[in-house]
């Protein structure tokens, strides 16, 4: 998850990213999601959780859905472990409109906070017993019915992009995108 930044007036974006095969291979496909947010995320703590499991990996934003990425197959999902990393970096070249607004560097020092922040699940290399934690409030696995239809309010209302509706992007290397196209 990474925020985009906003200029005045407009609402922060929010971008998923999930990568197939890690980072530093040179043939990184990403496959991005953006989402203005429906709140001023600067005003209070809000719930960013990131829960993957086996079957698919599942976006949320204060206990909403924002996006679930299921496992299609295997070329397509993600494989190896994965880490958490915070940080804060300019990305003024294209994150804010496309690079029109550069980072103002009046304003630092530039400052992240996080508040209750946990880590937990089932590591790559556990013992198949170890279940992972669902999205579900029931822990049965997969979203209620109300929970699709909240990410359906998200998406249809908030979303402002998606990689597989991206006509500039080359389909042949997101071959979960087919049946969306």
């Amino acid at each position: 998850m990474e925020f985009l930044g906003t200029t005045f007036g407009k609402p922060y974006t929010l971008q998923t990213n999930v990568y197939i095969r890690g980072s530093g291979d040179g043939k990184i496909i990403g496959r991005e999601m953006k989402f203005h947010l429906w709140f001023d995320p600067t005003i209070d703590f809000h719930h960013y959780i990131i829960l993957w499991s086996p079957k698919e990996i599942v976006f949320l934003v204060d206990d909403v859905p924002i996006r679930r990425y299921p496992r299609k197959s295997d070329p397509t999902f993600p494989q190896r472990p994965m880490w958490v990393n915070g940080s804060i970096w300019d990305a003024s070249s294209w994150a804010t409109e496309d690079g029109k607004y550069k980072a103002d560097y009046r304003y630092q020092p530039f400052v992240a906070k996080y508040t209750n922040f946990k880590a937990g699940g089932c590591s790559a290399y556990a013992p198949a017993w170890c279940c992972p934690v669902s999205a579900s409030p029931f822990r049965a696995g997969g979203l209620t019915m109300q929970q699709y239809r909240a990410m359906r309010w998200v998406q249809r209302y908030h979303m402002v992009y998606d990689y597989c509706r991206d006509p500039k992007r080359n389909h042949a290397l997101t071959p979960e995108c087919w049946s969306e196209s």
